[in-house]
């Protein structure tokens, strides 16, 4: 097996238990929970509790052999797979091959966007994100420049599928119940979340009143739902929105833009497209047969992500059903070629605290008890009591209280800039700064270049206007 998400799991656990003996190899050593992942970005969860070692799963079972190591060919006529793994190039034989590699961010044919954005496909990436959250709301209370604290306090995120709406929920929610607590000159309003979204409603593959609900919740919430628009361009302060009807175009400055817009096949796709002749979509997923068979191989299977069959959804348990299937065909518990039946146990999306939603067959739910749901199937999915009950008391903590315990952040020792401005010369507006500004007193010798005087002023401006609104209201009395 090649992968160690749901898919190649649920294809160790099945050939495990039937006695089989397997080699599971894997770029890393956990097997993440990634449905949870926006917790980690947002406080609410560590990382280990949703990315336990993928060796330890497996360790009661003692057909099992896990491979740290990276995938990079397969030779199909002489059954071996080639990976690289402490810095050797090693060929392992095989007699059945299940690739689960998943997929990664698509950026639909503009890279570049990878360097200016945040993506939330990896633990690293969630890390990533969960600290330039931090460092924005920490710079948003001690800067005096009111353009740059917007800039700060604003998040964009591009795409209003689950992980989308999943983090511009909680975005928000961190502004309501936990910054608005901890940092007094900050509220809720002055915090900007934007979801953008090309398709005309939010979570589309929902669809109905399901979306329109999901949609209503976040605006309900402060959450600014920007549909049928798309991006055009980004850059590391913002973004250019073209609405899909009328073609204009406006930018946004964000000092955050969050990508999770499309996903496409690993490249361990492209390899086994090339090695079978398998045909791959525009995605880079391998359009496999009925039996999950990749090209004319009947020894080698695809499952999750990185394959198409039937327009099923790239959602965990067509992977972990799929790695089922093809593992009960290489046991020979199942005959081969047997098609593949995917059993739809029903779709769900959490929204924010209280709010998700859910459809199972033709009953959908929204609101609290499709929360509270939510919460019970990805709890049972986890792996390990021990993460289960770590899971639970944070949540407890997370969405009863108003606790995030896993939010740290330390200041990146950086030199502050050093004032380049010669006694007398007008002082550098910087970018975003009105027209109005454009002439400002000469700099100060102990002053950061970029403060100027019309900004100090309109700080002080907005601290007596912050002032103000946190003092209670006199009696008319």
């Amino acid at each position: 097996m090649v992968g160690s998400g749901f898919g190649a799991l649920a294809a160790a656990k099945k050939l495990a238990k039937a006695k089989v003996p397997f080699v599971l190899i894997s770029e890393t050593t956990e097997h993440l929970f990634q449905p949870l992942l926006y917790q980690v970005a947002t406080g609410v969860l560590s990382p280990g509790e949703i990315a336990p070692p993928i060796r330890a799963v497996l360790a009661k079972y003692p057909t099992a052999d896990v491979r740290l190591g990276r995938v990079v060919d397969v030779d199909p006529d002489r059954r071996e797979v080639v990976y690289e793994a402490g810095g050797e190039r090693l060929r392992l034989g095989y007699t059945t091959l299940i690739a689960a590699t998943g997929a990664r961010q698509a950026y639909f044919g503009n890279d570049h966007f990878a360097d200016v954005t945040y993506a939330l496909k990896t633990i690293d990436d969630a890390e990533r994100l969960r600290h330039q959250i931090l460092r924005c709301f920490e710079e948003a209370h001690t800067t005096t420049d009111p353009q740059r604290r917007r800039d700060l306090l604003t998040f964009l995120v591009i795409g209003a599928g689950a992980t989308g709406v999943e983090l511009g929920g909680q975005i928000k929610e961190l502004a309501q119940r936990y910054f608005a607590t901890s940092l007094h000159d900050l509220q809720p309003e002055d915090v900007t979340v934007k979801i953008i979204e090309g398709a005309d409603k939010a979570l589309p593959p929902f669809g109905g009143k399901l979306s329109e609900y999901v949609a209503e919740s976040l605006e309900k919430d402060g959450v600014d739902v920007v549909l049928g628009t798309f991006v055009t361009d980004i850059d590391a302060h913002g973004a250019i929105l073209k609405d899909a009807k009328t073609g204009a175009e406006r930018r946004v400055t964000a000092e955050t833009i969050i990508w999770s817009a499309g996903v496409q096949a690993n490249d361990f796709a492209r390899v086994l497209a090339e090695r079978t002749g398998c045909e791959a979509d525009r995605a880079g997923r391998l359009l496999v047969n009925d039996d999950l068979t990749v090209g004319g191989r009947a020894d080698i299977f695809a499952v999750g992500d990185m394959m198409s069959l039937h327009g099923l959804p790239g959602q965990s348990p067509v992977a972990m059903q799929g790695g089922r299937h093809a593992a009960a065909i290489a046991s020979g518990k199942r005959d081969a070629g047997t098609p593949f039946q995917y059993r739809d146990k029903g779709s769900m999306a959490i929204i924010n605290r209280f709010r998700a939603i859910t459809r199972i067959g033709k009953i959908e739910l929204t609101g609290f008890v499709a929360w509270v749901l939510w919460l019970a199937v990805h709890l049972m999915y986890m792996v390990g009591f021990r993460n289960r009950y770590v899971a639970v008391m944070s949540w407890v903590g997370s969405f009863l209280g108003r606790h995030r315990p896993h939010f740290h952040y330390s200041q990146q020792r950086t030199p502050a800039p050093a004032a380049d401005v010669a006694p007398g010369a007008p002082a550098d507006t910087g970018p975003g700064a009105d027209d109005a500004d454009a002439v400002h007193a000469p700099a100060q010798v102990a002053a950061p270049a970029t403060i100027t005087a019309a900004h100090a002023k309109e700080s002080e401006s907005w601290r007596r206007e912050q002032a103000e609104r946190r003092m209670p209201a006199r009696s008319s009395c």
